[in-house]
């Protein structure tokens, strides 16, 4: 059976407050992004010379916790993400883990239910980045214990995505 995991963005209404107030309580501002190549994590590509964009602080498993009664305690942290300064039309559906390039590291943090890290590894992403990826995810889903991989940059530790445990229909697919 092939797994197929989806790479998450930020949601639609985390984006339309992280836009106004990031979740460090500063006020966004947006610039245009002369040289483009900033990750962003509203449509999970990287920007394009000339766009708005802002880069605000984001704490991703706190606002998880938050829809599911969790309580990450000490694990909830926040750090800075690229998003376009307005909505866009969000990630394209091309099958491929975003910011996977061939040659980066990249650590893949696993939590539980309660929001607690459970786990985690460094990856070297190699020639075949997603493959590296898909491996890490089906080692962490293996844990019953997993409840989302939070894929982050192993040099700055910047969040890139999340993905959560899959849901298996009952053909497998």
């Amino acid at each position: 059976m092939t797994i197929s995991y989806r790479a998450r963005p930020i949601e639609e209404t985390a984006l339309k407050e992280l836009r106004v107030r990031d979740d460090a309580g500063r006020e966004c501002v947006p610039y245009r992004d002369e040289e483009g190549g900033a990750p962003l994590r509203c449509c999970l590509r990287a920007s394009e010379a000339g766009e708005r964009i802002a880069l605000v602080s984001y704490a991703p498993l706190r606002r998880w916790a938050a829809r599911t009664g969790a309580d990450p305690g000490a694990y909830d942290e926040q750090g800075p993400v690229f998003v376009h300064a307005e909505a866009c039309a969000g990630p394209a559906e091309d099958g491929g883990h975003p910011f996977a390039r061939p040659g980066v590291q990249r650590t893949a943090r696993r939590y539980d239910a309660r929001g607690h890290i459970v786990g985690g590894r460094v990856l070297d992403l190699g020639e075949d980045p997603d493959g590296v990826i898909d491996r890490a995810l089906d080692e962490a889903f293996a844990d019953p214990r997993v409840a989302l991989v939070h894929l982050r940059a192993a040099e700055f530790g910047c969040f890139h995505f999340e993905v959560r445990r899959p849901a298996f229909s009952p053909s497998g697919v």
